[in-house]
């Protein structure tokens, strides 16, 4: 008898290294510093992620700026005057951001610029004119609140702009005036404030419902402050782009989809203007206003394969640094100059994968029962598919991949998790379940209270399409994600049961009343957006609904292999969320592999970490499902992997 396992159907296919996949990037987050004069780029250090930068015509003249030697630095810029860079770290993945600074001159020593405890710092406003001032928010007096304050980058003061008692968030524009001010209203909406001289209206001009609160707000003022844009789902379904005319309050429609809100817009450098729009539906459009930039997207479509974008711009708006996307291969990134229409290749963010098995993207629209069409991204296992059309000439084990938030959304293009798990032989699906966002607000509000209902509904519904379809093995198939995603791993586990194989639950909430009363208290300002979406836990009714759509009080329904990983210092979904129900199926005597990292937060942002789960996550699945898996080898030594639970029922452990 022929092997007929997934793992022996791609046995022919170079097995990729899991640490190709998601061990550190050669070069990330590349940007040219505003005057155009440096190029900057992220890029392991003594296997952390930190900043470098390089002058713009000596691209091997290279300087490390920042000395990050426990966690990876999350994302950074440069300041308006090019004079130095930005960047935020945690600990431990607290969330407790906090901004640093490093000039560009050579011995520029980095210093933190809020040094507090417990603080999360937002930036709230930047300027094109005011190029030496930013306005941030921080949460130092009041964990609840973002006092406003301008930022002096040349001295580093910090000046008191607005204390804040109430307010969700603010608009300002490119003075560095505070024009708006937000806060969440009775019906879960957004109210909309107007501010002048540093008085809030007392009354809203600008109100939303809880429908139109995920879909419509300010997008930005042009530079003279005499238009202000807007992303505007009120009276329609998808959010459209509109200008204002600040004087007359006239709106002018700009830019609108029928299947998708308007998503990115490309702005005037010195005007802020909007010169192109981008809209998301299955895959990215990018649309040109102005016919200069609509010329340099035709020429940038001709010479490079699959999709790309804008990721940075000079001052003169004359060169660009371009990502590029060409699905089967890795990103690269290239920078474009304008003036002599030439492309050069800056980095491929990870070389190793170069020449690599990867697998196309079948884009899909899987009808949900009630008739509601599904955004969805499936890739296949190699060898699976030779004609190309997605399907599989024989059913695979399938892994459902579902999307956290659950207000967010999967997209298109090189997706890590989908080459790995194709890799070891899956099918892989990933579905915009209804709650998802960029569909319109219709999609999102069809999800309200519907937490391991229609929400679910629709990932079963998406299991059915792929079996019936041919697609999927009826008994192999499994469900993984983290944080929404997470849950709706528990969900599959506990309210259908017999629907999946097993299921990889990554900083998933276990239970919903405790989840709400544990968020961070930064969030308590939109909270009852929470409690309209998801189910209110102040009243008796509402906790009772909370209790019935979490899966911890169906633990003892599992039947099926869980694993869960967890980040100890998690401020969005707490460590005991995964600790309840692990109790809870350890009480009930069914089985549970449990993995805690104690410096890591909401998800595994440590290479070492992240590798070592998925380690883990790997040979799980190809117990459950057949697939191959590379061995766990020292990868687990190399990680702060404390497995608390079921070490004996993944091989290798």
């Amino acid at each position: 008898m022929p092997d007929t396992t997934a793992a022996a159907r791609v046995s022919d296919t170079p097995l990729i290294p899991r640490d190709h996949l998601f061990g550190n990037p050669t070069r990330s987050q590349g940007k040219i510093s505003p005057d155009g004069k440096w190029v900057s780029w992220m890029a392991p250090w003594d296997g952390v992620m930190n900043v470098f930068m390089a002058p713009a015509e000596d691209h091997e003249d290279v300087r490390r700026m920042t000395s990050a030697t426990d966690r990876p630095i999350p994302t950074y810029f440069w300041v308006p005057d090019s004079a130095s860079l930005l960047y935020i770290r945690d600990k431990e993945g607290d969330e407790n951001f906090l901004l640093y600074q490093v000039g560009v001159t050579e011995g520029a020593e980095e210093k933190c610029l809020t040094p507090f405890e417990e603080t999360r710092v937002q930036l709230v406003g930047a300027s094109d004119t005011i190029k030496d001032k930013l306005l941030v928010g921080v949460n130092n007096r009041d964990p609840r609140f973002h006092d406003i304050y301008l930022l002096h980058l040349g001295t580093g003061e910090l000046e008191l702009v607005f204390e804040n008692n109430e307010w969700a968030g603010f608009e300002s524009d490119d003075s560095l005036t505070l024009r708006w001010a937000m806060r969440q209203n009775a019906e879960g909406g957004t109210d909309m404030h107007e501010i002048t001289d540093g008085v809030v209206a007392e009354e809203p001009r600008e109100v939303t419902g809880l429908d139109d609160a995920l879909t419509t707000g300010m997008a930005g003022y042009t530079t003279d402050g005499k238009t202000l844009y807007w992303l505007d789902s009120r009276g329609r379904n998808t959010a459209a782009l509109f200008a204002e005319n600040c004087e007359t309050g006239e709106r002018t429609l700009i830019a609108e989809h029928d299947k998708a809100d308007i998503g990115g817009t490309l702005r005037h450098q010195d005007t802020g203007e909007v010169l192109a729009w981008s809209a998301t539906y299955l895959r990215t459009e990018h649309h040109a206003i102005d016919p200069d930039i609509g010329a340099a997207f035709a020429w940038l479509r001709e010479q490079l394969q699959g999709d790309f974008g804008v990721q940075s711009r000079t001052d003169d708006d004359r060169r660009w640094l371009v990502w590029n996307d060409p699905l089967t291969a890795p990103i690269s990134s290239y920078l474009f100059d304008r003036d002599a229409m030439t492309l050069t290749k800056f980095y491929t963010t990870y070389p190793e994968l170069e020449g690599a098995p990867l697998q196309p993207m079948h884009a899909r629209e899987i009808p949900a029962r009630d008739g509601l069409t599904l955004p969805s991204y499936l890739t296949l296992p190699p060898q699976s598919d030779p004609d190309g059309d997605g399907v599989p000439d024989a059913p695979v084990p399938m892994v459902l991949l579902v999307h956290g938030g659950p207000w967010a959304r999967d997209g298109y293009g090189f997706n890590r998790t989908h080459q790995w798990l194709a890799n070891r032989g899956y099918g892989v699906l990933s579905v915009n379940f209804r709650g998802s966002t960029g569909f319109g607000k219709d999609f999102i509000n069809a999800a309200n209270r519907e937490w391991a209902g229609k929400m679910h509904d629709d990932l079963i519904d998406a299991v059915e399409w792929a079996i019936e379809a041919g697609i999927a093995e009826r008994d192999k198939v499994a469900i993984m994600g983290g944080s929404y995603g997470g849950y709706a791993t528990l969900v599959g586990l506990t309210f259908t049961p017999e629907v999946f194989a097993c299921g990889v639950d990554i900083v998933g909430p276990s239970n919903l009343e405790t989840l709400l009363e544990t968020i961070p208290p930064y969030w308590e300002p939109v909270v009852k957006q929470f409690h309209e979406r998801m189910g209110d836990p102040s009243t008796p009714e509402g906790k009772d609904f909370l209790k019935s759509i979490s899966p911890l009080y169906k633990a003892r329904d599992i039947v099926k292999p869980l694993l869960i990983g967890q980040g100890a210092n998690d401020p969005r979904v707490k460590q005991a969320e995964s600790d309840q129900i692990v109790e809870a199926m350890e009480r009930d005597g069914v089985p549970v592999t449990y993995v805690l990292f104690p410096d890591e937060g909401h998800g595994f942002h440590r290479p070492e970490n992240n590798i070592a789960f998925n380690a883990i996550a790997e040979n799980f699945l190809a117990e459950c499902i057949g697939g191959r898996a590379e061995p766990a080898g020292e990868v687990l030594a190399a990680s702060t992997a404390d497995i608390r639970a079921g070490k004996e029922h993944v091989k290798g452990l």
